[in-house]
């Protein structure tokens, strides 16, 4: 409809329902003229400490309706669904009348005016109920009211109507036993939140009705979430594009819409890291016609009160016609499986978004099952486009930067925002840096309890690497940035359940750069690097390493970075003939691994000292195995030059063609001799001399367990200490 359209249709809405409250002030007066004419005692001198009868029928004759004082109920009601009539006629426009089709019954509360006709449709009201329900609202509609059933309740402190006195007022007897049901509270008013029943204590006939704030509001045109489940509410929304066009086998928002308006009303999308699934939910639902509730499972899991929650949230959805979308589910299924069911089997459309598998005692309803397509980059960076239009930088090529981010559609348009927000402060123009760092500021922050994060300050340039090893490097870093293609598009691995992970050895004496190549690759995906503790791995007790190490793998699979195995042979040893417990129990971690790292989704780094000690069904596993040799005398030399860095101050005459000539350490070994060689020329205050080089290179050889033998240190084997 127009905007015109709109504002008139919600214009007839409220007249209709402002109609319809007329009919029940005509109701009251008739139960003030009889409680008048049949009052046993007209002139009690208390009467008037509750409402006297002069100002009751002030107070009726200031309300009296336009339709006159001999009009009946019935012409009453006919003009008041007159109202609704025109509203209605408005909504289908033209060549649209007739019976609205089931889609259209459903979507009416958010597109259509006749919100009380569309909420009777959708809760299933009878006749009564809706009067009952317009009994108890009215006095949210005109304070007068609160005086009239004080009146009648003959208690100036009951403003409210009681149960008795609503069905007198709808004509019907206290004693039906029908009548007195539709206020139980499995009935349609009470299951579905519209009215509540205050004083349980009393008498059933005696009890207050009132209607939410929340049902009024709705009805008189305003749809502001309930303030009680403002904390769970989630802006899942939209649809993500091309997103799920490039992941074959997967479902649409089309096809999933279809399948809602036939009548499938739970569903549970299946995603793994940087998934569409709440994207794909919502979408669909807008496709059917329906408005998005959604809902953040983790915080509802938090609620103190998760039943009163659920309730007001599928209470939210049928008053305005939506469907619910909750992810994640998983935090449910460990600690609240029974918020599953109850979220499950609401009588409305209901999309599960979660990694774990579903559990068919979850919900009596079965689902129906979806794996979540996985934004691709050339989507993730149409979305980051759509979420914020902030100047990118001349060149910047947003799909390229992006591809190694596994994000959602949601975790795309926080970075974009987070990026934007770290661009005013360079000038305003978006770069490439400012990106990662948006997209790394989605990454969840449980997995820095398990492993030691390291933020990569080291590039191409400063590894010194022969021509091959630096080869593969770069082969493994292409393998990250491109693998959704590889894996994804082109299917490349296909069945037997494995992820789309990247995983390389690192093997090579200590000091070689292995982890130092690792900090490298993370910089330039603008990754974080990840070091796994052993000391938070490896526990004596059967099972538990395999459970530490699942918890480091579900964490890593909710953040984008690279997990580093250092000292890899201690936990992915070789299997080995089974001789007592303990060998078998040591294969059962073996095979685990090998399980594990297989359908790892994330990029993971294995380093070992001894590549020899590891299993042989490893390497299968593994893209790559990079070899670290120990750096011949040219790249000593170049290590040496870069060790010492550009501001240590250095005296004359220092023989750095010497030190690498003479002194076979690796690169780490040689950047702890810079290190001690700039504290010995601290502590003198003056340059780095050759005798400091000698002297720091003499304590290396003590750490390593070497000799120190004079051939090795020439004509400075004087300046030994």
């Amino acid at each position: 409809m127009s905007e015109d359209a709109t504002h008139q249709a919600h214009d007839l809405s409220l007249r209709h329902l402002l109609a319809r409250a007329a009919l029940v002030e005509e109701r009251v007066r008739r139960a003030v003229d009889a409680r008048q004419a049949t009052d046993p005692n007209p002139d009690d001198a208390f009467r008037g400490l509750y409402l006297d009868d002069q100002t009751v029928r002030r107070l009726l004759d200031e309300g009296r309706t336009t339709a006159g004082p001999d009009a009946t109920d019935a012409d009453q009601l006919a003009a008041a669904e007159a109202w609704a009539d025109q509203a209605d006629a408005l909504r289908a426009g033209p060549g649209e009348r007739g019976e609205p089709n089931r889609l259209q019954k459903r979507t009416e509360t958010t597109t259509g005016p006749t919100r009380l006709r569309a909420l009777t449709r959708e809760f299933g009201l009878t006749p009564l109920d809706v009067e009952i329900l317009l009994i108890a609202l009215v006095p949210d509609l005109d304070d007068r009211f609160e005086q009239f059933y004080a009146y009648l309740n003959d208690d100036v402190t009951r403003q409210r109507p009681s149960a008795g006195l609503a069905l007198g007022l709808c004509g019907v007897s206290a004693a039906d036993a029908q009548a007195r049901g539709r206020l139980h509270p499995a009935a349609p008013l009470r299951a579905g939140g519209l009215l509540l029943v205050d004083e349980p204590e009393r008498p059933f006939l005696a009890r207050a009705l009132r209607v939410p704030d929340r049902v009024t509001a709705h009805l008189l045109g305003h749809d502001t979430p309930d303030p009680r489940v403002a904390d769970v509410l989630a802006p899942w929304h939209g649809d993500p594009g091309t997103s799920w066009r490039q992941t074959p086998g997967t479902s649409d928002p089309a096809s999933l819409a279809r399948a809602i308006a036939s009548g499938v009303g739970l569903t549970y999308v299946r995603e793994e890291q940087g998934g569409a699934g709440t994207a794909l939910a919502a979408a669909a639902l807008s496709h059917a016609g329906r408005s998005v509730i959604g809902v953040d499972l983790e915080r509802l899991a938090a609620d103190p009160h998760p039943t009163d929650a659920v309730r007001t949230l599928v209470r939210e959805a049928r008053l305005t016609g939506a469907g619910l979308v909750g992810a994640p589910i998983d935090p449910l299924t460990r600690e609240k499986p029974e918020v599953i069911r109850l979220v499950a089997e609401a009588d409305l459309p209901v999309i599960l978004v979660g990694r774990a598998p579903w559990d068919a005692t979850w919900s009596a309803r079965p689902p129906l099952l979806l794996p979540a397509p996985r934004v691709g980059p050339e989507a993730r960076a149409a979305l980051w486009q759509q979420a914020h239009r902030a100047p990118l930088a001349a060149g910047l090529d947003l799909t390229r930067v992006l591809s190694p981010f596994l994000l959602t559609p949601a975790q795309v348009a926080q970075a974009a925002r987070s990026a934007a927000q770290v661009a005013t402060l360079n000038g305003g123009e978006v770069q490439a840096e400012d990106v990662r760092a948006g997209a790394r500021a989605q990454n969840a922050a449980g997995l820095d309890r398990l492993a030691r994060r390291i933020e990569p300050a080291v590039t191409w340039d400063d590894l010194v690497l022969p021509t091959d090893p630096l080869a593969q490097l770069r082969e493994l870093a292409a393998r990250a940035r491109h693998r959704d293609r590889v894996l994804g598009e082109w299917g490349m691995r296909p069945g037997g359940g494995r992820g789309r992970g990247v995983a390389a050895l690192f093997a090579g004496d200590s000091g070689t750069g292995k982890t130092m190549s690792a900090e490298v690759i993370a910089a330039d995906l603008g990754l974080d690097l990840y070091t796994v503790d052993l000391a938070t791995v490896i526990d004596k007790y059967v099972g538990e390493t395999e459970k530490n190490l699942e918890r480091i793998f579900s964490e890593a699979a909710g953040i984008n970075g690279v997990l580093l195995f250092d000292e890899a042979d201690a936990i992915f040893g070789k299997r080995s003939e089974v001789k007592d417990a303990h060998d078998r129990y040591a294969n059962v971690e073996s095979a685990y691994l090998l399980q594990r790292m297989e359908s790892f989704d994330g990029l993971a780094i294995l380093s070992t000292n001894l590549r020899a000690n590891l299993d042989d069904a490893f390497t299968r596993r593994l893209d790559l195995v990079v070899d670290f040799p120990m750096p011949d005398a040219e790249q000593r030399r170049v290590l040496w030059e870069r060790c010492l860095g550009p501001l240590l101050p250095r005296a004359e005459g220092l023989d750095l063609d010497f030190c690498a000539e003479s002194f076979e350490l690796a690169g780490g070994n040689i950047r702890s001799v810079a290190v001690t060689a700039a504290y010995l020329a601290a502590e003198s205050g003056g340059p780095v001399r050759m005798a400091d080089l000698i002297h720091a290179v003499q304590r290396e050889y003590q750490k390593l367990g070497r000799l120190t033998l004079a051939s090795e240190f020439g004509e400075y084997v004087g300046l030994l200490v």
